[in-house]
């Protein structure tokens, strides 16, 4: 879609949202709004019913996670015009304390996604008829696609031949923490990775005259 169209729809949509609508941006053949999370409902009946609008399919809801801000956490929507032919995006913000409005009412098609969004990240979608875990298993402690949550989590589970069950174990790491060089593949690491110790060593540089 051209960048015109984009700016054109932009503008109608700031029009009448008024200050539910924060932010308006058309980057990389794509538009995103950045709404007010309380009025997060509002925005989507708008631009699901306006005429020129018409955003009637709900692709998707993701979280995202910057833990250095304050309101850490993105809740993303991705709405389809199959009328208009258009896609657009919408961000809210929020914290770990704080609860985005549901849009189940909206798009039923919301009730997974904001499930799946509150399992993985921790986000609260309030008055949701069903709140609950979706994805990890009975029990689960922690929210893993945070940045701050362990590679490793913080149980293991197994099958204990012993006691003929599964059980759920603390992790205990072998390493106090991991090492990132992030060096280019063609520098290569300063130190011999496993396996590298069996390859020939290149033979010297020749001396310079």
């Amino acid at each position: 879609m051209d960048t015109q169209s984009l700016s054109d729809l932009a503008d109608h949509v700031a029009a009448h949202l008024g200050d539910a609508l924060e932010d308006a941006r058309v980057a990389f053949g794509e538009l995103t709004l950045k709404v007010t999370p309380t009025r997060i409902v509002d925005v989507m009946t708008f631009l699901r019913d306006d005429p020129i609008c018409r955003f009637l399919v709900l692709i998707d809801i993701a979280g995202v996670d910057y833990p250095e801000r304050q309101r850490r956490f993105d809740v993303v929507y991705h709405l389809l015009s199959m009328h208009q032919n258009q896609r657009i995006r919408v961000k809210v913000e929020t914290d770990e304390a704080g609860a985005v409005p549901t849009i189940r009412d909206v798009f039923p098609a919301a009730d997974w996604f904001e499930r799946e969004a509150f399992d993985l990240y921790g986000i609260f979608f309030s008055d949701h008829p069903d709140l609950r875990r979706l994805l990890t298993d009975y029990g689960f402690v922690g929210y893993p696609f945070r940045k701050d949550f362990p590679l490793t989590g913080y149980v293991e589970v197994r099958w204990d031949d012993l006691e003929k069950r599964v059980v759920y174990e603390p992790v205990s790491l072998t390493q106090e923490f991991r090492r990132f060089d992030f060096l280019s593949p063609w520098e290569g690491a300063k130190y011999i990775l496993p396996g590298d110790e069996k390859a020939p060593a290149p033979p010297p540089a020749a001396e310079k005259k």
